[in-house]
């Protein structure tokens, strides 16, 4: 929505059927078809499994995503960092890699803490679970 927002007064319409643009909403309809998926089952087991083939068919949008500013004509920029060259002040480098790995540190931390707390309540009723306290 707010990409239309901007998009108007940039490109004089709400919406362009750009292929970056329009495969991120693909994407988007997928993460909320995993998440519809997995709410509507009720066993978990067999939940994860239906999210696991839909996650797997989605992966697939993933570097159509990436590559599609280079494989069509696209209105998005190409890369500004690539592996033999970095099109950036190195300042602006160094503040994006320290974020980055910041972004990627918290996150992993996040999925670690979640995995923990879902574990946790599938096997409540474990006997591992009570003698670890």
């Amino acid at each position: 929505v707010t990409g239309s927002l901007w998009g108007r007064p940039a490109w004089g319409v709400w919406w362009v059927w750009d292929a970056r643009l329009t495969s991120t909403l693909i994407l988007m309809f997928l993460y909320i078809g995993f998440i519809s998926l997995q709410s509507s089952i009720e066993d978990p087991r067999r939940a994860d499994r239906a999210g696991a083939v839909l996650a797997l068919v989605g992966v697939i949008n993933v570097p159509i995503i990436y590559f599609s500013v280079q494989w069509w004509n696209s209105l998005h920029q190409g890369a500004t960092i690539t592996a033999k060259s970095f099109k950036m002040a190195p300042s602006m480098l160094a503040a994006m890699l320290i974020l980055l790995a910041a972004c990627w540190i918290y996150s992993i931390a996040v999925i670690l803490v979640r995995l923990r707390c879902i574990i946790r309540e599938r096997e409540r009723e474990a006997p591992w679970l009570a003698e670890a306290g």
